[in-house]
């Protein structure tokens, strides 16, 4: 597990549709092509592709359909929930699919964490294996929680998302790993927080929606953090920034989505409600920055997985 999550940058892109709302199967795949052209061998589909709000009777389709258009090599994670009900009508969805594991997304509006906690032992009794928990509040699951769970079998990563103002000064994630292996958390907000996740908590990699658009500067990012080389770290983060601060102040799922069109390596087409499209009067600066990304991204050689 722990060369599953290191081996790659872990690609949080999002999902294509046509005007009517239904899946664009060749814009997916362009955008897939992408991401494994540049070396990322690790694809999760989550917030990003606003599986919040599928519905459980698109859900097999989308999913043999990112069976089809993935790399056999490449590691394939889609997401659950983020309700109890439809978690559990997935799990059974999945069921006979070649997914290792998939991701619960979190809902700390309407849980408690013992019901979180009951939440994932009854999806994970009802999958067959152990998931992915996604940390993005304090009040969803705690490190004791956390902690049962792991040491129960019930957990195969963390991927920690929990915004802070300095990522070094974190409280909550210095208890989750001494509590639990660090090497099954993965740094979970894009390459901002992701040096200093690596250095000071000792993450075992990192997510990324940008790495849709630059995924050769990302891996290379990982590259140079897994041979300690931390100013080739952070002069490859530096070339995120941009297009990060976009996604920071007008929504990081509704710019990355636009962000892959104006950047020219596919149509995206609208977001599924509740979520909508980025206005048009922001596109001028997310074009810029996709493009500075991508031209950045296009001067380097790809690092393998």
């Amino acid at each position: 597990m722990h060369d599953d999550l290191g081996r790659s940058v872990l690609a949080v892109p999002p999902l294509a549709r046509n005007p009517d709302l239904s899946l664009n199967r060749e814009a997916n795949a362009r955008l897939i092509h992408h991401i494994e052209a540049g070396g990322v061998s690790t694809l999760m589909y989550g917030g990003n592709a606003n599986f919040y709000n599928i519905g459980v009777g698109e859900y097999a389709g989308l999913l043999d359909l990112l069976l089809e258009l993935a790399s056999p090599s490449t590691w394939l994670i889609p997401s659950v929930g983020p309700d109890y009900g439809k978690m559990m009508d997935q799990a059974a969805l999945l069921h006979g699919r070649p997914f290792p594991t998939a991701m619960i997304l979190p809902m700390p509006a309407a849980s408690t964490i013992a019901g979180a906690e009951a939440g994932v032992r009854r999806f994970v009794e009802r999958h067959g294996r152990p998931a992915i928990l996604y940390l993005r509040s304090e009040t969803y699951l705690d490190p004791a929680a956390v902690q049962r769970l792991v040491e129960a079998g019930l957990v195969r990563a963390i991927k920690y998302a929990i915004v802070r103002p300095d990522p070094l000064e974190d409280a909550f994630l210095s208890e989750l790993v001494q509590r639990i292996d660090r090497k099954i958390i993965v740094s979970g907000i894009g390459e901002r927080p992701a040096i200093a996740h690596w250095r000071r908590f000792g993450l075992a990699g990192f997510t990324s929606g940008s790495v849709c658009i630059a995924p050769r500067a990302s891996q290379a990012m990982l590259a140079a953090l897994k041979r300690q080389d931390f100013a080739a770290a952070e002069r490859l983060r530096a070339a995120f920034l941009p297009l990060e601060d976009c996604r920071d102040a007008h929504h990081p799922v509704r710019v990355l989505h636009e962000a892959v069109r104006l950047g020219g390596i596919a149509d995206m087409g609208p977001v599924l409600p509740l979520l909508s499209n980025l206005e048009r009067e922001h596109w001028d600066k997310v074009k810029q920055a996709a493009g500075e990304l991508l031209r950045f991204n296009e001067s380097l050689a790809p690092v393998a997985a």
